[in-house]
């Protein structure tokens, strides 16, 4: 009988080293000789045995004393050395406890019986800006299950009920064994419930519930955006095995508005102003979501400029701080004039010609200094060729 190795060179381990140290070594071998890894490899599983083995006298600190003490002999009378591949799987599988791993080693019966949360129910709200603006209550339709009136919930015919699973034995959970693997799973007889139902009720098909339609009354939030949801908790889906049911999602959608467009809390219009207000300056209403404001447009205005009137945009759905309205103004041109506003026109742009306003002048003179510029260019490129 060949002679054993001694524990800590099993492992690759020093003899002072602590229990972690220890515990790290023995997954990285135990997960490199798996025989899962190595199939049909007896040398790996005589290693694997070998690891569980060193691993399960120097993870007992009452055995890895009478170890370092005594030797092979000192655990060998406690009943140490002896171990079938059961035992060293149960050995490797409290290592993984609580990890991913948990499930193919006997970790997922600590979850049994926790109750699952209902599914979440979605639904739909449309809004005008106005709406969104000042907030709303909105009745919303929803369809969710409710307990079964014939059954009382059980999903059995009235004067049946539901057995124990046979399969499983009330458990919910069933080990299946791969070779030498164990996996513990749902149970595919009663699906985790632990029972089974022989004789189900006709109303609801032996799930226990029915589906309801029910009405909610949905509070939306000042300044809600498009795109944004209301949560209704729970108002969801009802647990199937008497958790907290799920939650009710409401999506939220803000019409277009056929003149003000959204930009974060800030509100955009588009004025039209004539070029005689654009000139002259003027006073002229402008609409808010709260009435029509005044807004004086100064003389000199171009097209395109901006004015902002403060605190009249949308609401911050959070801190209910109100964005401002951003007017654009633009000058309109009209496609058709009188004869005497033809006549005024031909006369104001007589004007223009004999007097030039500082814009144009400016705009001129860089039109002048460019050609200027141009020409001078030509003439030191002609002086540079004759030289």
């Amino acid at each position: 009988m060949a002679e054993k190795r001694c524990y800590y060179e099993v492992l690759g381990v020093a003899r002072d080293s602590s229990q972690p140290d220890i515990a790290r070594a023995y997954r990285k071998l135990a997960i490199k000789y798996h025989p899962d890894s190595n199939p049909n490899d007896e040398t790996a599983i005589a290693q694997f045995k070998e690891v569980a083995e060193a691993y399960e006298v120097l993870n007992d600190s009452d055995k890895r004393r009478r170890y370092d003490q005594f030797g092979h002999a000192g655990v060998q009378q406690q009943g140490g050395g002896g171990h079938d591949m059961e035992d060293i799987f149960e050995h490797f599988g409290e290592m993984f406890r609580g990890t991913i791993f948990d499930d193919f080693f006997g970790g997922g019966g600590r979850g049994r019986g926790r109750a699952r949360r209902g599914a979440d129910v979605r639904c739909d709200i449309t809004l005008t800006l106005e709406e969104a603006a000042a907030g709303a209550k909105k009745e919303v339709k929803l369809v969710r299950h409710s307990e079964c009136q014939t059954c009382s919930g059980s999903g059995a015919a009235p004067g049946s009920s539901p057995e124990v699973c046979r399969r499983c034995r009330g458990q919910g959970q069933v080990v299946q064994a791969t070779g030498i693997l164990r996996v513990q799973t749902t149970c595919p007889a009663c699906r985790g419930s632990g029972k089974t139902i022989s004789n189900p009720c006709k109303d609801c098909d032996g799930s226990g519930a029915q589906p309801k339609e029910v009405r909610l009354e949905v509070p939306i939030p000042a300044g809600i955006d498009d795109g944004m949801r209301v949560r209704l908790t729970g108002q969801g889906q009802p647990s199937p095995d008497g958790g907290p049911p799920g939650d009710a999602y409401c999506f939220i959608h803000v019409k277009a508005h056929p003149l003000f467009r959204r930009d974060g809390n800030d509100l955009q219009l588009q004025v039209p102003i004539s070029y005689a207000q654009a000139a002259l300056g003027t006073t002229v209403e402008v609409p808010t979501l709260e009435g029509a404001k005044e807004l004086t447009i100064p003389n000199g205005t171009q097209s395109g400029d901006v004015f902002r009137i403060r605190g009249m945009g949308m609401p911050d759905p959070h801190s209910g701080r109100r964005g401002d309205l951003l007017v654009h103004t633009f000058i309109e041109v009209p496609k058709k004039l009188s004869t005497r506003q033809e006549e005024l026109l031909r006369e104001l742009a007589s004007l223009d010609h004999d007097q030039v306003t500082p814009h144009r002048k400016s705009f001129l003179e860089r039109i002048r200094d460019y050609f200027v510029g141009q020409a001078e260019a030509k003439e030191n490129a002609a002086k540079e060729e004759e030289q």
